[in-house]
């Protein structure tokens, strides 16, 4: 596929969201833990990245890791879920299959809350590594299936790690999704044309993300991540007070922001988004997905 480096070459349409507003805010958490690779659930090796990088050998059992990613569905999750309820502010669940299988009440309570449930693949991992396309197929199947067993609804938007197959969209047009988010290359929604039918790209962000708490050039305090959204939200602000129609994503994980120490970074951005609800339209992607394509269809 040649990579498109132009987009809407500056001349962006002339989206409006719903309400008048020029501005959408697209509030996403990672469902992710129980389906990382863990040699205590007989992968080959367990996922490094945590609180630390991991020091046991591959190949041997991590309980540590373990243990840190546990954490998001035991503790982190009801954390963030009443402040979701505190301020009103609809959420989008990128959700693993297998973490929805094993945590299916957890699943099911975020969506009785009123939040949005979006593949995130079987497992937490790149869909760019599937050597074929039958697997991802399967994959993506039992994924679906978790999802709409667990919280009764049928997933309509996609986003895995990493990066996507050659095959993975084809496989959610036969499917028919609504969107794929793995997109980080505009502000704006985009079609990919480039199958046999167009796909909504409904673009995701990796800076405004707590995942940056992670890595040694990222956050360190809560409030420098909440200030970065307040950056962020600033200029997208004063684009639609000039007209430019533009989407904010902003993401959060169980194990990473619903910890005591980072959960402020959550909150206060979630204070943040409230105290602007009039400059802004506070949307789950579905929703965000439907408004553009009912403004922009693909032909």
């Amino acid at each position: 596929m040649t990579r498109d480096l132009l987009g809407y070459g500056g001349r962006w349409p002339d989206v409006t969201w719903p309400g008048g507003k020029r501005l959408a805010v697209s509030v996403v958490v990672n469902f992710e833990e129980g389906s990382e690779h863990q040699v205590g659930d007989g992968d080959a090796r367990s996922e490094p990245m945590g609180e630390v990088m991991s020091v046991v050998p591959a190949g041997v059992r991590d309980q540590g890791q373990e243990q840190i990613f546990a954490y998001g569905m035991r503790a982190g999750v009801w954390r963030m879920l009443d402040a979701l309820d505190a301020h009103a502010i609809p959420a989008t669940f990128f959700a693993c299959g297998q973490a929805v299988e094993r945590s299916p009440q957890v699943a099911a309570e975020a969506a009785r809350r009123g939040h949005e449930f979006a593949v995130h693949g079987w497992r937490w991992r790149p869909h760019a590594d599937y050597s074929d396309r039958e697997t991802e197929a399967r994959d993506l199947d039992r994924c679906v299936d978790a999802i709409l067993s667990a919280t009764g609804q049928q997933p309509v938007g996609f986003f895995c790690r990493g990066g996507e197959s050659p095959w993975t969209r084809d496989l959610l047009r036969e499917r028919g999704f609504a969107y794929t988010s793995n997109g980080f290359d505009d502000d704006l929604p985009y079609w990919d044309r480039n199958g046999s039918l167009p796909l909504l790209v409904t673009p995701y962000s990796l800076d405004a993300n707590d995942m940056k708490f992670f890595h040694p050039n990222g956050f360190v305090r809560s409030r420098e991540m909440a200030e970065y959204v307040a950056d962020a939200l600033s200029v997208l602000i004063a684009e639609a007070e000039r007209g430019l129609p533009r989407l904010l994503n902003i993401g959060f994980h169980l194990r990473i922001a619903g910890r005591p120490g980072r959960f402020p970074a959550f909150r206060d951005t979630l204070a943040l988004l409230a105290r602007h609800k009039d400059a802004l339209w506070l949307a789950q992607r579905r929703d965000i997905a439907a408004a553009f394509a009912a403004q922009v269809p693909p032909a």
